[in-house]
Formats: structure tokens, sequence, C-alpha cells
């Protein structure tokens, strides 16, 4: 059953585990060098990953609940952080109109100003470091990170552009 998961021998088990620790090194080197480069001026990476991922929400919009599940925090750190851009204006929260107990979070026009100024610079750094493959290659990576993510159990089904902190539309990487 290749291609379904299966890792029936030894060396099987070997090459999954050489892959995973390639990928999970290759991120980490990645994702270093980013931070390192990541935009000064008061917003932080964490930060811009929820302003993506709200804007790429229809109405800029997204239940509590439904975004953490495109973020790498726990929910105490996501209501933290939730606040703190509030505070900065970058966010509303509002009650869910279809359920009394959840809180809708929408990206305000200020935090979608900010979310372009540094995400166009973020997204400078991102072609860089990814400038070691060719598009190619690229499209490639999406395509195997993709089926890596789809094929994994109790998958939250989020989409590659969420998450990422990476992705701008064309209008947006002038």
């Amino acid at each position: 059953m290749p291609g379904r998961g299966y890792l029936g021998d030894v060396s099987d088990r070997s090459d999954a585990v050489d892959a995973w620790e390639a990928l999970y090194r290759a991120q980490v080197a990645v994702l270093r060098q980013l931070r390192s480069e990541f935009p000064d001026g008061g917003t932080s990476i964490t930060e811009y990953d929820v302003l993506f991922n709200l804007s790429r929400q229809p109405g800029h919009a997204l239940r509590i609940r439904d975004l953490n599940k495109h973020l790498l925090l726990t929910q105490p750190s996501v209501s933290r952080l939730l606040d703190r851009l509030a505070a900065k204006g970058f966010v509303a929260k509002s009650g869910d109109p279809d359920d009394a107990r959840g809180t809708v979070v929408t990206l305000t026009a200020a935090g979608l100003a900010e979310f372009r100024r540094v995400g166009t610079r973020h997204s400078h750094s991102i072609a860089a470091r990814m400038s070691a493959l060719t598009p190619d290659e690229l499209r490639q990576l999406a395509a195997l990170t993709d089926k890596l993510r789809g094929g994994l159990a109790g998958s939250t089904g989020v989409p590659r552009s969420g998450g990422s902190g990476a992705s701008l539309s064309p209008s947006e990487r002038a």
C-alpha cells in the first residue's frame, strides 16, 4: 500500500525518520532566519500570524476557537494575544451572533494596514530564503506538504495559506 502511510519494513521506517528529520531541520532553520529578519515596528511574528489568518477569512473575521486551529498557540495564549492586538486597535472582539458562548475576532482597518505593511517586507524575506529552490521545486514542496498534512489523522483541514504567515496577494506584494 505505498502512498497510504504503509511502512512495512525497517528501511521504510528509516526513510520516514530521515525525511521527517530533514523536514523538521529545514523548517527550524528557515523559521529562525525569518524570525531574525522579521520587520521591527512593534508587531511580533506571532501577532502578524493572527493578522495574516484573519486577512484570509471572509469579512476578515473568525471565531476564536476557529482561529486557534490556524495557530501554534494554546487557547489561553491566543486569548492574551488577541487582547494585545485589540489594545493596539488591530482587531475587534464581539459576541458571536450564532452562538452566545462564542467570540468573533475581526481585523480592523488599522490591523489590515499593519498586516500589509509588515507582510510586504516579510514576504521579501521569505522569497529570499526560499530562493534556494526552483519554481518547480517550490510547487513540489507545497504539494508534498499539503499531501502530508491531508493524510494526518485528526487533521484540522486548515488550508495551506492559513497559518504560514507568509502569503500575500499579488496586489499586496508591491
